[in-house]
């Protein structure tokens, strides 16, 4: 998580695997309840890595539908490995995945970074 004061507003940045078990059991765990409610209050949150792990076909949903609870109320970072094409796949349901885009997409500025690793090159560097 970002200190508030850092960009005049609140953020949030998490993992799409904690994402993922916060929206499994918010159901059953009050803290989860909580954090989901604390992460809805922010300005911006940063859903970090969506791709690098499976995702289950509750989760997508789940996903889907705080997506929509986010979405035109706060601003909404995301980073992927996947591309758009790719989502359907990865998300298990090409009709929720479309209206998922649909919603991200809507008032998005997309940057699509290519090349090598900055973490490989650096480790180029000292090695």
């Amino acid at each position: 998580m970002f200190p508030e004061s850092h960009f005049g507003c609140s953020q949030i940045l998490i993992l799409v695997v904690t994402y993922q078990k916060l929206l499994k059991t918010a159901e059953i765990q009050k803290k989860s309840e909580y954090r989901i409610k604390k992460i809805m209050k922010s300005s911006v949150v940063v859903i970090d890595e969506i791709g690098y792990t499976p995702i289950e076909r509750r989760e997508a949903n789940l996903f889907f539908n705080l997506i929509s609870e986010m979405y035109e109320k706060l601003s909404i970072i995301i980073t992927s490995n996947k591309s758009f094409e790719n989502w359907a796949e990865m998300m298990g349901d090409s009709i929720m995945t479309t209206a998922l885009l649909d919603r991200l997409l809507h008032h998005a500025r997309i940057f699509n970074l290519d090349g090598e690793s900055y973490r490989i090159k650096n480790q180029k560097k000292e090695g």
